[in-house]
């Protein structure tokens, strides 16, 4: 892996958005982040459990780290995320996204978000394309 620019690891780092949920960048290497979110009662949906849209943004957020690592403006072409288990408020949650796929104008990611156990409880993929 090459390695990431000072000035896109702190482009990638100033995430307004990310700070306003919580969501910290823990690792960053080209075509690879690592994201952690601590799941806060504000956090939680109607049920009592972490919003989905909270958890998506944890992916999300290592996502774009990662297809922005390269240096290269990358943006989302689509994605999806499949939600598998549920945690509870104090929870740490981590999102790990690997580049599967790169050629020319677009790039493809998948993304594990796990809880402190390493037990996936969602899985998120992701197309971007890359403003060359």
């Amino acid at each position: 892996m090459s390695r990431v620019s000072d000035e896109t690891r702190e482009r990638i780092k100033s995430d307004a958005f990310c700070e306003t949920l919580g969501i910290d960048l823990i690792e960053l290497d080209s075509g690879f982040a690592r994201t952690e979110l601590t799941v806060t009662e504000d956090l939680l949906n109607f049920h009592g459990t972490p919003h989905g849209g909270a958890i998506y943004s944890l992916a999300d957020a290592a996502f774009a780290a990662a297809s922005n690592s390269h240096g290269t403006t990358a943006v989302a072409l689509e994605t999806n995320i499949s939600y598998l288990e549920a945690v509870d408020v104090g929870e740490t949650l981590t999102a790990t996204a690997n580049e599967t796929h790169l050629a020319g104008k677009t790039a493809e990611y998948e993304i594990e978000v796990a809880d402190e156990s390493d037990d996936r409880i969602a899985t998120f993929r992701g197309r971007v394309y890359r403003m060359e």
